[in-house]
């Protein structure tokens, strides 16, 4: 199980509503396992259907987390127009066994889904969120 702050899971449904129709995306880092921080981030795809860290800007936020101390605790995107479940290309590009994947469905905009998920070796396990 893992908890989420109300206030930074608003952050990530207020920036999916504003980047919609197109997928929007990030980080969460952590302190000591605690979410700290939302890092909203340019979808370097511009795609309603496909997301990708700005590599540039996944640099610059990567060495900030390094320099506070914090760890990679979760990298979430939007879909659109499907279930908050991760799609045979976010599997495939889970490059980070240690970090959950967080998906935020906007099917929905009026009521938002937002799952979290452990993706290793292309396998996908769904862990509880909590939302604090």
């Amino acid at each position: 199980m893992s908890e989420l702050d109300g206030v930074f899971y608003k952050e990530i449904v207020e920036q999916g509503l504003r980047e919609f129709p197109n997928e929007c995306c990030g980080v969460i880092a952590a302190e000591k396992g605690v979410p700290v921080k939302v890092f909203p981030m340019k979808n370097a795809d511009a795609s309603p259907v496909t997301y990708r860290l700005d590599g540039r800007e996944q640099l610059k936020v990567f060495d900030e987390m390094d320099e506070q101390g914090w760890e990679l605790w979760a990298i979430y995107h939007s879909h659109t127009h499907s279930e908050a479940y991760p799609s045979e290309t976010d599997r495939r590009l889970a490059f980070y066994p240690e970090a959950r994947y967080m998906l935020l469905s906007l099917t929905d905009r009026e009521d938002p889904v937002f799952r979290s998920f452990l993706i290793r070796d292309g396998e996908v396990e769904e862990e509880e969120l909590v939302i604090t």
